[in-house]
């Protein structure tokens, strides 16, 4: 990204960057500031950033940039994408999901994770799988969620009424009715 950001914005680069520790400095705080997003989701945003501006971005329009492209194809914004999957209820492939890649990001983290953990526990661990969903995503390929199992169905036949008295006096007896 700052690669693209050197090689189209060269002056403004410069200025804004004029020896390797404001680099380095920059890149530590874009990193832990981006670092919600799929790889390729940056590039895409700091080409857009490119395509859409003749003035070096800043952080904000970075992430304005990123989040763009996200919704583009779909995909919430990873924070937001935690939030409903922590809040989803059972059966859980029954939900109506804003993409298949919360839904399987969540699956993949562990639901009883995402429902029962610290936020400080459980996010990290959903980032990294909605981020190679997200990727999966980005690159084309179809994301679907799995149909819901459906319940065993129990074919017996209904008890004869004798059956059924000797079943209720079975049930007063152990009872004491």
């Amino acid at each position: 990204m700052f690669a693209l950001f050197r090689l189209n914005y060269h002056n403004q680069y410069f200025s804004a960057f004029p020896d390797s520790s404001e680099v380095d400095r920059a890149k530590r705080l874009w990193l832990e500031t981006l670092s919600d997003y799929p790889i390729a989701q940056i590039l895409g945003g700091a080409k857009r950033a490119i395509e859409t501006s003749e003035y070096l971005p800043t952080l904000h329009r970075m992430i304005e940039c990123c989040q763009q492209g996200m919704a583009e194809y779909g995909l919430p914004v990873p924070r937001e994408a935690y939030k409903e999957a922590c809040n989803a209820a059972s059966p859980r492939s029954a939900q109506r999901w804003s993409h298949p890649a919360v839904y399987l990001a969540g699956r993949d983290s562990g639901w009883f994770l995402l429902a029962g953990s610290d936020e400080h526990e459980a996010w990290p661990v959903f980032r990294y799988h909605y981020q190679l969903w997200c990727n999966r995503a980005l690159a084309g390929e179809p994301l679907e969620i799995p149909a819901p199992e459906a319940l065993e169905q129990l074919k017996g036949e209904p008890l004869s009424k004798e059956e059924q008295l000797a079943e209720l006096k079975k049930l007063r007896r152990e009872t004491g009715i």
